[in-house]
């Protein structure tokens, strides 16, 4: 009777150790949000998406309303278009902005949606035309040890 008693502890543990793995690889690949909600497609236009990814969040006021479906590259405007799937029962006004924003300071990148003044609502198919690309901290790096060296050459020449 002893050795039953063990041998389901001993299984039950491996079971929860394989959820706890799936919890875990569901978490890492973002889908652990899979939702069943009827959902409409909005376009936006970034000059630069930093390392945003498909399946990331699209926020309001810190609230998921949506994913990012698709990301493409447009060879006519050098411009990444960004798909976003979002729920419909979030209306947002057709004047409404998109910036790309980051989880801290090294997270994961999301859309950040603020709305507009418009009475008018998105509709499927409609492309937000305000944008703000990413921030990409290599590029601030690079600017500010740009203007260090302007200054410390314009010193030198007094």
């Amino acid at each position: 009777m002893q050795k039953k008693s063990l041998d389901f502890w001993v299984g039950l543990f491996v079971v929860l150790g394989a959820a706890a793995l799936l919890f875990l690889a569901l978490k890492a690949g973002n889908m652990s949000s899979f939702s069943l909600e009827k959902n409409y497609e909005v376009a936006a236009r970034f000059d630069n998406i930093g390392g945003l990814k498909p399946r990331a969040a699209v926020k309001s006021a810190g609230v998921v309303v949506g994913r990012v479906s698709e990301i493409k590259f447009d060879d006519k405007t050098f411009q990444a278009t960004v798909v976003m799937q979002l729920e419909t029962r979030y209306k947002f006004p057709k004047d409404s902005s998109a910036k790309i924003l980051t989880a801290g300071l090294l997270g994961e990148q999301y859309i950040g949606l603020e709305p507009g003044g418009d009475t008018n609502n998105l509709a499927a198919g409609d492309r937000i035309k305000m944008t703000q690309s990413a921030v990409v901290l290599e590029n601030l790096i690079s600017q500010f040890l740009f203007s260090k060296a302007a200054d410390s050459s314009a010193e030198n020449k007094k």
